[in-house]
């Protein structure tokens, strides 16, 4: 998150990559103009190959779009001494009007604005953090595949005209329900394909369960992220999963240069666009990765109700809007103060204590659920089904 000085005068030539599974294609530009622009294979070794034959005693800076492929261009370039800039697409300035496209041109655009110092690298995470990225990663794929499972025989129920077995809320998805529904009476057809729908729901369970497992265990041994996790998880309403789903995202906290740059990073800052007298803002951005800041909404359901403070600041930013969007506009005010909590904790390197208030009624249904809603929002403890 961390933006690396980039001083464009202190370097001789520029290189600009637009890199894709089988190709890179490369132009190289002085401060004068293109030196050359042509296609290799993408290997690493072949660039660096060229740049010692060509450019000998020159300081040269590379720049690509963050992408598929992933950091190994970067961490080979830089092994070698040559600072590279991996820059999000959605940064790079685009001309307007412009209808031609092609990897030699956007090779080319890279250059010249490397170059002009128009690029901004994005936080290259370290080795732990992309390993733990990884599994988050693959315990979001497991979660969604377990509620498609889930959904999908709920609609076959509803298809056949067949009632799905009660059961209190929270536990709808229980052993005993899993049973009746092994047991429930149907078509030859209809009962092969719940059979199989079970089985892969039980299997997608498991395979969440393990992986959440693995997560624990990674993180446990880590030297660096086991204390982050504790410290992170001490804040109320974040648990493990959105702790070091979170920290695989961020990367080093020691990059964190400020309190709201991490709300920003997450997609809860709110835009704006002010302009002479007129000051206009909006709702959040957005930006980001999406299921960290869908996590952390959640968490910041559970927080309300563990944390009389964040209680009363719900209570507070309610009252400032209409009821049919106070509970949503609050909530994310939440989640965006938890943010300088987990920056707090992260920065001082402690575990965060609750502070004493006077006492604070609980939340009410009326509260929680914006007026005119007839879907249930979901609870802090769906975020793990």
């Amino acid at each position: 998150m961390k933006e690396q000085n980039f001083v464009p005068r202190e370097f001789d030539i520029f290189g600009g990559l637009d890199v894709d599974k089988k190709s890179i294609a490369v132009t190289f530009m002085s401060h004068e103009g293109i030196l050359q622009s042509f296609s290799m294979p993408y290997r690493a070794e072949h660039l660096l190959s060229y740049v010692h034959k060509h450019f000998e005693g020159k300081k040269i800076a590379f720049a690509y779009e963050a992408g598929p492929t992933g950091w190994g261009l970067y961490d080979r370039l830089t092994a070698e001494g040559h600072p590279c800039v991996v820059v999000a697409p959605s940064m790079i300035p685009k001309v307007p009007g412009q209808r031609v496209k092609t990897n030699r041109l956007d090779s080319q655009k890279l250059s010249e604005h490397l170059r002009g110092g128009q690029l901004k690298s994005v936080h290259v995470p370290s080795e732990p953090y992309r390993q733990l990225r990884h599994l988050t990663q693959l315990r979001d794929t497991f979660v969604k595949d377990v509620v498609a499972m889930k959904l999908r025989i709920k609609a076959m129920l509803l298809l056949e005209g067949l009632e799905f077995p009660p059961a209190p809320a929270g536990s709808q998805w229980s052993f005993l329900v899993k049973d009746k529904l092994k047991k429930l009476s149907c078509s030859g057809s209809v009962r092969f394909k719940l059979d199989r729908l079970l089985e892969s729901l039980e299997h997608s369970e498991k395979q969440a369960l393990q992986t959440i497992k693995e997560i624990r265990r990674f993180c446990q041994q880590d030297s660096e992220l086991c204390p982050a996790i504790k410290h992170v998880s001490s804040i109320p309403g974040i648990g493990e999963i959105v702790a070091s789903h979170l920290l695989a995202r961020v990367g080093d906290p020691r990059q964190i240069t400020n309190v709201r740059q991490l709300g920003g990073f997450i997609g809860l800052a709110p835009r704006e666009h002010s302009t002479g007298e007129r000051i206009g803002r909006g709702g959040i951005t957005r930006t980001g990765d999406g299921r960290l800041r869908s996590k952390l909404i959640q968490a910041a359901w559970s927080a309300i109700r563990q944390d009389p403070e964040l209680r009363e600041f719900y209570r507070a930013v309610c009252q400032r809007h209409p009821r049919d969007r106070a509970a949503r506009k609050a909530i994310v005010a939440v989640a965006r103060k938890l943010t300088t909590r987990i920056y707090a904790v992260l920065k001082e390197k402690r575990p965060y204590v609750v502070r004493e208030i006077v006492h604070s009624a609980p939340l009410t249904q009326e509260e929680t659920v914006p007026q005119g809603t007839t879907r249930r929002l979901r609870e802090p403890g769906e975020i793990n089904s």
